[in-house]
């Protein structure tokens, strides 16, 4: 059984008005399995956020079902962890205690909240920063909060909106280098939208690529830890068919094509 499974999923949104409707989504189908990484890409505006959204029990589709290790999702859970783009740190708690608020609604114990805290603060490299305010961190640091945060909850899926997006080239890189090793480490199923080729690349274990609005699935690509090598001819040859595919999705396609490297 897959752990995630979109099946024939739209999505649209009325305008102010309520009287005319946007369609984001349509007839969407993806399998996620245990372990995967997943990577969304697509143009923007495709609906890539909104298919997280729907994942993570924060909206409802217009039809079609979302299914959580078999069960229909209806809302949101602690076994789907988020990771927005924005840090969303409370800046009137510190930086243990900001990953300590995530566990309030799941650990009764404060001790526990605070051991579980610490352990995850200390695999994001930040230990010596817990008595920290966030507005003393840098945008990274912040991220790397956030993610902590999430990651103590310890969900089943981990769902990453472009968590990287904002920060400057060098402190992105590092960042997917960790979430990497993460991931390595402590396998979780993880689905990471992204608009950056060469990061869906270095993280993903499948590549799905979402047409224009309405967004549907129009190509995907399976990565062995044998072809990362950024050098090597297989990879090269992959990132140019992502990009050559990208550009010529100025529209939505109804077939899946799937190629594995």
């Amino acid at each position: 059984m897959s752990v995630l499974n979109v099946e024939n999923v739209s999505m649209a949104y009325a305008d102010r008005k309520g009287k005319n409707a946007k369609i984001v989504l349509r007839d969407v189908n993806i399998s996620v399995e245990e372990n995967e990484f997943v990577c969304l890409v697509g143009p923007s505006g495709c609906g890539k956020t909104t298919l997280l959204n729907l994942m993570a029990g924060f909206e409802r589709p217009v039809s079609g079902t979302l299914r959580y290790r078999g069960a229909e999702i209806t809302g949101p859970s602690y076994e789907r962890g988020v990771v927005f783009q924005e840090y969303s740190l409370l800046p009137w708690m510190n930086v243990l205690k900001n990953i300590e608020f995530g566990l309030e609604g799941k650990e009764k114990d404060p001790k526990v909240r605070e051991q579980t805290a610490n352990r995850y603060l200390s695999m994001v490299g930040l230990s010596e920063f817990a008595d920290h305010r966030p507005n003393l961190l840098s945008g990274g640091m912040k991220q790397r909060v956030a993610i902590a945060r999430t990651l103590a909850m310890e969900p089943d899926v981990l769902l990453m909106d472009e968590p990287f997006s904002a920060l400057d080239e060098q402190t992105r890189g590092k960042l997917d280098r960790e979430i990497l090793e993460i991931w390595k480490h402590n396998k979780r199923t993880v689905v990471f939208v992204t608009h950056n080729v060469d990061e869906a690349m270095l993280l993903a274990t499948r590549i799905i690529m979402l047409s224009a609005a309405p967004g549907q699935v129009i190509k995907e690509w399976k990565i062995t830890d044998e072809h990362r090598d950024p050098a090597s001819e297989s990879m090269i040859r992959l990132r140019k068919n992502i990009v050559d595919t990208l550009h010529l999705c100025p529209c939505a396609v109804g077939s899946v094509i799937t190629d594995i490297l």
